[in-house]
């Protein structure tokens, strides 16, 4: 078993994070941080997210530097890979730029209610780590976003 940690190269990083459906977005309010699962689409080098304007996302993630992680771990072949990216957080209301987002990948909420306002997280950072030996492409993401 190999259990040394690699950085992952920004390539490695952009494919794993383009790849995923579900990630978490970490955000500090009152000095408390949170962590929220989302459902997302990658646009242009950027995660896009949606929630509603009442939640705690929604009051306070277009105003904030955000994290958002998307990870996979490999419990019984101990080994595991993590993406980070970390930036400025944005409202997207621009109808252009809203029905660009639609028609390349909506990122649907699976949470009830209505989730009408688009949050995006231009990177500053995008970072990786990977542990364990022997990734076929087929195990880095069991769950692959596809269109159709």
């Amino acid at each position: 078993m190999n259990d040394d940690l690699t950085e992952l190269p920004y390539d490695k990083c952009l494919e794993l994070i383009s790849g995923g459906v579900v990630g978490r977005v970490g955000i500090c309010v009152d000095s408390v941080p949170r962590i929220i699962p989302v459902n997302y689409a990658l646009i242009d080098e950027a995660v896009v997210f949606r929630t509603a304007p009442y939640t705690l996302l929604g009051e306070h993630a277009w105003r904030r530097n955000l994290a958002f992680q998307v990870d996979h771990l490999d419990y019984a072949g101990h080994k595991g890979w993590s993406v980070l990216a970390t930036g400025p957080g944005e409202m997207v209301d621009d109808e252009r730029e809203l029905s660009s987002i639609r028609e390349v990948w909506d990122p649907r909420p699976w949470a009830g209610g209505s989730r009408i306002l688009y949050i995006r997280l231009r990177w500053e950072e995008l970072t990786g780590r990977r542990i364990g030996s022997y990734w076929p492409r087929e195990d880095e993401m069991p769950v692959r976003r596809t269109l159709g």
